[in-house]
């Protein structure tokens, strides 16, 4: 039986692997880099939501990108709550409407992620 860690640095990693094939600029690989490694900084100052939020109104590749590998990651490890959200505006909703309970365990969950997103983003993959 594998442990959540090992689930999520297995999920990041297929993610970030995508992510840099997608690139062709190394510019925006440059940029997807640096912006992963202050992703979890925004949201411990803002919160979940509102750096989501964030991340949405800047609609840059980097910004894009780190939202849908958390939407994605949340919806496949929180089904019950996150499941049905198909659209970005879906996870905002779902995200602005749960309890405090369940809102920290998917920022904490997200967190956990971004750490790994970071490292891997990091770590020369090309």
């Amino acid at each position: 039986m594998r442990t959540m860690a090992q689930k999520r640095a297995e999920y990041a990693l297929t993610k970030v692997l995508a992510v840099v094939k997608s690139l062709q600029d190394p510019d925006k690989l440059k940029h997807f880099k640096h912006f992963s490694a202050g992703a979890p900084s925004m949201i411990l100052q803002n919160g979940l939501g509102q750096t989501l939020a964030f991340w949405l109104a800047k609609g840059r590749f980097e910004h894009q990108a780190l939202f849908s590998i958390l939407k994605d990651w949340l919806k496949e490890t929180n089904a019950a709550t996150f499941g049905g959200c198909q659209k970005d505006a879906d996870l905002i909703g779902k995200l602005s409407g749960i309890d405090q309970r369940a809102y920290l365990s998917a920022q904490n969950e997200s967190l956990a992620l971004l750490e790994w997103v970071k490292r891997f983003a990091n770590a020369d993959l090309s």
